[in-house]
């Protein structure tokens, strides 16, 4: 039995460090392409400061690589074990599937202990602090809030374009300034210019050199041209981000104190209580998915790689579709929301519990 024991887990140990990685990297790198990349691409931010990045994100990712892993795990090494009638030998020695999986269940067990420091202190911590360096980079380097090739409206008021972003050099630039309405109210276009921002106004400051566009009054669209226009952009993200973190990037002793705050001052708590709930009834996830996908394994009977990641990308799938609708009805507080958040939990543990007798019992 303790030969058994030793080679599922580290089967199962090998297979979830392989599948943490894989899943990290996918999940690192849509944030990377999106946000970090671009800065060195564009040479406004360093290989140390991207790798600093890179290290700030890894445990905000790792909330959902590692309950995807415990899963893709479990469906892989016990999809192996069936079709190589491993679980058939052991049967045949008096080994019952209950005896035989106790260290994976405590396995998971103790990824989701992992789960749940990553999810209510490391996590949050981590993306409060990744946004910071962006903004600590944005206020050394106002370059690195213009993104070279993009039509940027992250800018309350106006779009702007620029074509290439040279430290505080711009060339081939475009801004529009925009009404109420989001209709274009003033288009002005240089060649070149310079920015420079200031961290306590929160603005962006653009100087265009030779600057020329329309304006639209009531008699139409007005031409004109200035040897050097200011501009004063306000940058709303960094204002946000100086004012504190979001609920979905506090810890749960700060979630705690917002909820205790906001009832005192007799306002809806809900939105804070469904990220509280969130957190940590997302910590206990890799517990369902190691109870499902064990027997989920075993009935698959595949050692095809592909089999067990298409089912663990649909199983994922479901459970966050609950995550989803919990969060989407967070400004409605008679539904529970918060209590959405648990279903996916229990439904996982009960079915797998379920499919974990009849397995046990060979049917």
């Amino acid at each position: 039995m303790r030969t058994l024991h030793l080679y599922l887990a580290r089967e199962v140990m090998a297979t979830l460090l392989m599948t943490v990685a894989v899943f990290t990297f996918v999940l690192l790198l849509g944030n990377l392409l999106k946000e970090v990349v671009a800065l060195l691409v564009n040479r406004q931010a360093t290989l140390g400061v991207v790798l600093h990045a890179i290290a700030l994100l890894i445990p905000y990712v790792l909330v959902f690589a590692l309950p995807m892993g415990m899963l893709t795990a479990c469906l892989l090494v016990f999809g192996r074990f069936s079709a190589d009638q491993e679980l058939m030998a052991a049967r045949a020695n008096g080994i019952s599937l209950v005896a035989l999986i106790t260290p994976i269940i405590l396995l998971s067990v103790a990824v989701s202990a992992v789960c749940a420091l990553f999810n209510l202190q490391i996590a949050p911590e981590c993306r409060v602090a990744y946004k910071q360096l962006l903004l600590d980079l944005g206020s050394r380097q106002p370059g690195a809030l213009l993104a070279e090739g993009r039509f940027l409206d992250e800018f309350p008021g106006y779009i702007v374009y620029v074509g290439r972003v040279q430290g505080t050099n711009l060339e081939n630039i475009l801004i529009y300034a925009l009404d109420e309405q989001r209709k274009s109210k003033l288009s002005l276009g240089a060649t070149r210019g310079n920015l420079a921002y200031s961290p306590t106004n929160h603005q962006l400051t653009v100087v265009l050199n030779q600057a020329q566009g329309f304006q639209r009054e009531s008699a139409g669209w007005m031409p004109f041209y200035h040897e050097q226009h200011v501009l004063d952009i306000p940058v709303t993200r960094i204002t946000q981000s100086q004012t504190g973190p979001k609920l979905s990037e506090m810890t749960f002793a700060q979630l705690q104190s917002e909820v205790r705050r906001l009832d005192r001052m007799n306002i809806d708590a809900t939105p804070a209580l469904v990220q509280l709930h969130r957190q940590v009834a997302f910590s206990f996830a890799s517990l369902g998915f190691t109870l499902i996908g064990i027997p989920l394994g075993i009935r698959a009977h595949r050692r095809e790689t592909s089999a067990g990641v298409a089912i663990a990308l649909v199983l994922v799938l479901i459970y966050y579709s609950f995550i989803i609708l919990g969060q989407a009805l967070e400004t409605r507080p008679e539904f529970g929301p918060y209590l959405i958040l648990w279903l996916p939990n229990f439904i996982f543990q009960a079915v797998g519990v379920v499919l974990l007798w009849r397995a046990n019992r060979g049917t």
